[in-house]
C-alpha cells in the first residue's frame, strides 16, 4: 500500500516527469499536493496502469488534489540543455505553477536540481511508494500522451498516437524513411532497428 507522502510535518508536493526517453516531443512534469485523507484504490506508478485507468485517475486527482500543475519543456529546449536538465526544468516549472506553494518536495528518481528555498528528497521508484508522486506521474503521463496524440494528426507517419514518441521499431523506421519531423529531438540518435536484428542473427 502506498503512503500518502514522504513526510508529514511540511506541506509536500510530489513531482514526476514523463517523456525522458522519447525521440520526439516535449518532456512533461507534474507537481501534486494531495489532501492527507486522499484515497484512490488503483493509484500507483503510471507505467503499471492501463490507458483507461490513467485517464480515470487523472479526473480524480485534478478534482480532489489541494493543488496540481503540469508543465513542459519542448524539444528545442531539450536539444539546448540536454534531457536531464530539461526534466529538472519541467519539474521546476510545475512547482512554480502550483496555486499553493509547497514547503517540501518529494522527487521521483535519484537526481534533482534543488528548487530555491524548498527542501527536497529524491526517491528511487517513488511513484510506486508515495501517492503524491504516483499522482504526479499520472498527470505528467496523461497530459503528455494527449499532446502527442494531437500532433500525431499532423504527422501520422510516426504513429505517435500509439507509441507517444518512444523509440519503437515502427517509430524509428518511419523516421528513417520520412526523415525527422519538426518535433523530433535532434540530439537524440535514431538507430536503424534492422541493424540490431542483423547483429542478433549474425550472433
Amino acid at each position: 500500500m502506498l503512503l500518502n507522502c514522504y513526510q508529514n510535518e511540511l506541506l509536500e508536493a510530489g513531482c514526476d516527469e514523463a517523456g525522458r526517453g522519447c525521440l520526439a516531443g516535449p518532456v512533461f512534469a507534474a507537481a501534486v499536493i494531495l489532501p492527507p485523507d486522499f484515497i484512490a484504490g488503483e493509484l500507483t506508478d503510471s507505467k503499471k496502469l492501463t490507458h483507461k485507468q490513467r485517464c480515470n485517475l487523472r479526473v480524480i486527482i485534478e478534482r480532489e488534489a489541494i493543488a496540481w500543475a503540469v508543465a513542459e519543456v519542448d524539444h528545442l529546449e531539450i536539444d539546448k540543455i540536454n534531457i536531464l536538465n530539461a526534466s529538472f526544468l519541467a519539474m521546476h516549472r510545475a512547482v512554480e505553477k502550483l496555486a499553493i506553494k509547497p514547503e517540501y518536495l518529494s522527487i521521483d528518481g535519484n537526481r534533482f536540481k534543488a528548487y530555491p528555498n524548498i527542501p527536497h528528497t529524491c526517491i528511487v521508484k517513488g511513484d510506486g511508494k508515495y501517492l503524491n508522486i504516483a499522482a504526479a506521474s499520472i498527470l505528467a503521463k496523461t497530459h503528455r500522451d494527449e499532446f502527442m496524440e494531437n500532433i500525431s494528426i499532423q504527422y501520422p507517419h510516426y504513429q505517435w498516437h500509439q507509441n507517444k514518441g518512444y523509440p519503437t521499431i515502427v517509430h524509428r523506421m518511419a523516421a528513417l524513411e520520412h526523415g525527422l519531423s519538426p518535433f523530433h529531438r535532434k540530439t537524440f540518435t535514431i538507430s536503424n532497428p534492422q541493424l540490431a536484428l542483423f547483429s542478433e542473427n549474425e550472433g
